[in-house]
C-alpha cells in the first residue's frame, strides 16, 4: 500500500487513495503475519481493523481496499458502513467471467 505501482493506477481513473499511517501499518502487517497467516483470528484484530477503517472514514474514505488474501477473514461488509473490496472475492470473481467468456 505503500508503494507507487498501484496507487499511481487508482489515482490515474480519479481515485483518491488513503494509506494508513506507518504505525498502523505495522499493526496490519504484524495481524497479517502473526495471526491470519497462521489461520488464528482475534477478535482483537478484528476490533483494531474496524477501528483503523472508521479512522480512515473520518479522513474522508468511502471505501476499503482489502487487498491481501486474509483481510477478508478479518473484516465483513457488516462490520463497517464503508463498503469493502475483497481482493481474493474480486479476483476470483474476474476469473470465472474470463473463464466463461472463454468457452
Amino acid at each position: 500500500m505503500e508503494r507507487r505501482f498501484l496507487r499511481d493506477r487508482w489515482e490515474a481513473r480519479g481515485l483518491e487513495v488513503i494509506v494508513p499511517d506507518e504505525p498502523d501499518r505495522t499493526t496490519i502487517h504484524d495481524i497479517q503475519f502473526k495471526e491470519l497467516a497462521l489461520g488464528k483470528l482475534l477478535d482483537s484484530s478484528r476490533r483494531i481493523f474496524v477501528d483503523l477503517i472508521r479512522r480512515l472514514e473520518g479522513q474522508g474514505a468511502e471505501g476499503v481496499i482489502l487487498g491481501c488474501t486474509e483481510f477478508g477473514m478479518l473484516v465483513r461488509a457488516g462490520d463497517t458502513s464503508v463498503p469493502l473490496f475483497d481482493t481474493t472475492v474480486l479476483h476470483a470473481k474476474r476469473a470465472v467471467d474470463l473463464a466463461l467468456a472463454n468457452q
